[in-house]
């Protein structure tokens, strides 16, 4: 289990997305590399999982990678693969990454499922919820008119963040509904369109509504791909966060 950075921003915030419910976090973090050119900075690899990675037109897709914008002063940790088993080993590699950059604060974007109502799923309105544990951060959410996460379940590399480093540094939280397993870009273009308002980062989100389904096939291609390697390796994993 290794850290590996090529270079080391400073007083950076990182976001980070895993391959959870609807895919919420690994689309947001995908749409993020994207259209706030983000560069390579380094990866986390973890050797007890699988040696597999993924190739998307012509490049390697890490399991786990680092990635900065520097106009922004942002880190995004970006994952396709699954984290289930190393949720905590996950958890002190952040912290260690976020202690490296002297992190501001870190944001985690998840999909949590929302129920249907009445068979008019269509008609819906999703959601975003938050959880800080800094009072000023949960202040500026709540200006922004998000609601805060009073009762659920947490799960994944988030849930062993929240216990491992919960009073060492800011973490915000944004839960996104959706109603899906599948890959959601609705859920994760309701939870970007929060961390654009909540970050300033004044990002347009309508050519991920434009391009939902290009995104949502590229995703569920790249974890089919993964799950079918995995699965010849005869290993019992899987995709939720």
């Amino acid at each position: 289990m290794t850290l590996t950075l090529r270079s080391v921003p400073k007083n950076a915030t990182i976001i980070q997305g895993y391959p959870g419910f609807g895919l919420v976090g690994t689309i947001a973090t995908e749409y993020l590399l994207e259209h706030l050119k983000c560069e390579p900075i380094g990866r986390i690899l973890l050797e007890e999982q699988p040696a597999l990675i993924a190739i998307h037109e012509g490049r390697v897709v890490e399991p786990i990678g680092i990635f900065y914008s520097k106009k922004h002063n942002l880190v995004v940790v970006h994952a396709i693969n699954s984290t289930s088993g190393a949720e905590w080993k996950i958890a002190e590699l952040v912290v260690e990454l976020a202690k490296k950059v002297n992190a501001r604060e870190l944001v985690c974007i998840e999909g949590v499922g929302s129920p249907e109502k009445n068979g008019e799923e269509e008609e819906q309105t999703y959601r975003t919820f938050y959880y800080a544990n800094k009072a000023q951060n949960a202040k500026k959410l709540q200006t922004l008119k998000i609601e805060q996460l009073r009762e659920g379940i947490i799960m994944g590399v988030t849930s062993a963040l929240l216990l491992d480093a919960g009073g060492s540094f800011p973490i915000t939280c944004l839960f996104a509904e959706t109603k899906t397993h599948l890959p959601d870009s609705k859920a994760a273009a309701n939870a970007l369109t929060t961390l654009s308002n909540y970050l300033g980062l004044k990002l347009n989100i309508k050519p991920l509504l434009d391009s939902a389904e290009h995104f949502e096939q590229k995703l569920h291609s790249l974890l089919e791909k993964s799950k079918g390697a995995v699965g010849k390796q005869k290993k019992d994993l899987t995709y939720l966060g």
